[in-house]
């Protein structure tokens, strides 16, 4: 199972997720994917030595095998389960694009985390 966690009060991240969960109906509902709000259990991956701000700067998720993922890892693992968005998966996720796909990922998060901030959504 994929349990991908996200902040709930970025208005963004919780558009982007709400549509991801309607697009993945079954897979949520068959439990292999699960999205989590980190505001309602903070100290969920402290395990993993992350924090609560850490989450709400990006995207964590774990895999079946207990393995964390973050930011641009997390967007592509659940493009990979969306039905017909696996080419997106593909194209941004491959070894010449991906450290250009989690740089762009980083600095989008980096800027909606200021954001968020300036806003007071904590």
């Amino acid at each position: 199972m994929l349990t991908v966690w996200y902040n709930t009060r970025c208005p963004v991240c919780d558009a982007g997720i709400a549509r991801q969960k309607r697009r993945l109906i079954e897979a949520v509902k068959s439990g292999r994917i699960e999205f989590r709000d980190i505001n309602l259990e903070p100290a969920a991956l402290a395990g993993h030595g992350t924090s609560l701000e850490d989450i709400r700067r990006r995207l964590y998720a774990t895999d079946a095998d207990g393995r964390l993922l973050v930011g641009a890892d997390v967007a592509i693992a659940v493009w990979k389960a969306t039905p017909g968005e696996g080419w997106l998966a593909t194209l941004l996720g491959n070894p010449v694009l991906l450290p250009l796909t989690r740089f762009a990922y980083d600095r989008f998060a980096d800027v909606l985390y200021a954001w968020n901030r300036r806003k007071g959504r904590w």
